[in-house]
């Protein structure tokens, strides 16, 4: 393997690491400058790019080659499905009409104080009222929408990892 191949495909995982480290410091600034507090759906998106930052972090630290190629990339795109799922929900039910929106419910810390953990997950992707209520937009989309676009090209670029690993010749 070439010097050049070996930098780039560590420098893929830099780059998916810096794109949710940037995911990140943008969801903290919304929160804590502009005082947009997170829903419940939100803060399951958190920690989804949260765990693909760290996927991918470790992934450029190993710097793994042939077959651990496509393991890494099957993790990212487990966890960026796992967050298209969750993002996606979060959009349904923002596009919902206002009479079919759930009530507001607990919020997630209590949730998790309060029931079980696989109660609380449950209650979580049913969502509620904070979740349907759309409280900044840019070009046009809410948070969920960029955060769903984001996270099915998170599923792109595992793809991408897994693919260019086979087309070099590496199959499992």
């Amino acid at each position: 393997m070439a010097v050049h191949d070996w930098l780039s495909q560590r420098r893929l995982f830099i780059y998916g690491a810096a794109l949710c480290l940037a995911l990140m410091a943008a969801a903290l600034v919304l929160q804590y400058s502009l005082n947009l507090e997170p829903c419940p759906l939100c803060i399951l998106q958190r920690v989804f790019v949260i765990a693909l930052g760290m996927v991918m972090l470790i992934g450029a630290l190993h710097n793994p080659r042939g077959t651990m190629t496509i393991v890494y990339g099957a993790v990212i795109l487990l966890i960026a499905i796992a967050g298209v799922v969750v993002a996606g929900r979060h959009v349904w039910l923002q596009h919902l009409p206002a009479d079919q929106v759930p009530e507001c419910g607990p919020g997630l810390q209590y949730m998790l104080d309060a029931f079980p953990l696989n109660e609380t997950v449950a209650m979580v992707f049913k969502g509620s009222g904070e979740c349907a209520e759309v409280q900044w937009r840019f070009i046009g989309l809410s948070i969920p929408e960029w955060t769903l676009i984001i996270f099915l090209g998170l599923c792109a670029f595992a793809i991408h990892l897994m693919l260019r690993n086979n087309s070099r010749g590496r199959m499992l």
